[in-house]
């Protein structure tokens, strides 16, 4: 990952969300021409951080890097939709075989209505075994969602 992995962990670690929508923007630029990633999209969902942890960091720069997509693509961003109810130690942190362990029952869909037949853009930072992206779209889906895609800015 490089230039990009030092980017990602200064906006995530360093007290600098405002490297976000450089992020948001060098995901479109890197997707300019997958258009169906953006075909009839409906809402943008950020992987949520557990209460605990936003307090600590004070943001989520997934969210905002969601944010600035939503805003960039004229689509809905559903804040809060997706919520972590359980506080697992961050994934970079894990063994492999740990990871997908530890997601399972780390999430929850609060607001069901909001995904409901809707084709939902599920956002974060990095790919790594794709344990979160995988538990955080089964949720969606078992909410309602019509279909969830995935989009990270890096893949470790």
């Amino acid at each position: 990952m490089g230039k990009l992995k030092e980017i990602i962990l200064l906006c995530k670690f360093h007290n600098l969300p405002v490297l976000a929508e450089g992020l948001a923007k060098f995901a479109l630029n890197a997707l300019a021409q997958e258009d169906a990633l953006w075909w009839e999209l409906e809402s943008i969902v950020p992987v949520p951080l557990h209460p605990k942890r936003e307090r600590e960091r004070g943001y989520n720069h997934a969210q905002i890097i969601a944010k600035y997509l939503a805003g960039f693509k004229d689509v809905q961003l559903l804040d809060k939709h997706l919520v972590k109810v359980k506080n697992v130690p961050p994934q970079m942190s894990l063994a492999l075989e740990d990871r997908q362990r530890s997601v399972k029952g780390a999430f929850a869909v609060n607001r069901q209505e909001g995904v409901r037949d809707k084709v939902v853009l599920l956002v974060d930072d990095v790919f790594t075994t794709g344990s979160t992206i995988g538990e955080c779209s089964r949720l969606l889906l078992e909410a309602g969602a019509k279909e969830v895609r995935g989009l990270t800015i890096a893949q470790a």
